[in-house]
């Protein structure tokens, strides 16, 4: 295997820059929980990186842009895929006019249209999870993510999307937050009517505990 560069390092993986049989690459490694049975840290860093593989590939079929698969060892709970040379939508944001903004946000809103159509859920929608690369936008980190129709997952996706904008993009999160509606709607169609409501809920919900009632 290739020199690997440590290039983010999170609670539940590692991602480390590496060529890959000459392609520029990313690898993805869970890691061990000392705390767990380790036949069950076993169990649950093997069924998610299977499973987080699965999607990727499944996401791309649905005509949403994500890194490509190359390789899959669930022994070791990685996955290697393709390297997208591009910036986080969250460091670009700030650069936007209102008019691109939306643009933008159609299309995010599309994109999760296509994989709530095709019943796969995120899990973590974020704008750090999101990469600009020329005129396309990418999707990654699919590890919280799922197989699922469940009004309440695809409630939960979009609820995570308005919160981190209202958290990280605050000026401007009511016109992000409208193209991403607008975006995700041309998908959905009659569908969104009981998603958004439930995202309602969910609200609510997150309000009353936050609150201490």
């Amino acid at each position: 295997m290739e020199k690997m560069t440590l290039i983010k390092k999170g609670a539940e993986a590692e991602l480390y820059r590496m060529t890959w049989m000459g392609r520029d690459s990313v690898l993805k490694r869970r890691i061990k929980k000392v705390y767990r049975n380790p036949d069950l840290d076993l169990y649950i860093r093997t069924t998610r990186t299977s499973l987080e593989a699965k999607l990727l590939s499944e996401a791309r079929r649905l005509g949403v842009p994500t890194p490509i698969v190359y390789s899959v060892d669930l022994k070791n709970a990685e996955i290697i895929m393709s390297f997208i040379p591009g910036s986080p939508l969250k460091k670009i944001i700030p650069k936007m006019d209102r008019k691109s903004l939306h643009e933008t946000f159609n299309l995010v809103g599309s994109l999760v249209g296509r994989l709530h159509k095709g019943g796969i859920v995120h899990g973590d929608l974020t704008t750090s999870n999101m990469i600009l690369k020329d005129d396309a936008l990418f999707l990654i980190d699919f590890g919280l993510g799922d197989h699922t129709f469940d009004l309440e997952a695809r409630g939960v996706d979009i609820h995570l999307m308005r919160r981190a904008l209202e958290s990280s993009h605050h000026e401007v999160s009511k016109w992000a937050y409208e193209g991403f509606i607008s975006g995700y709607e041309e998908i959905m169609c009659d569908e969104i009517k009981d998603i958004l409501k439930r995202v309602s809920e969910i609200r609510r919900r997150g309000r009353y505990v936050e609150g201490g009632r």
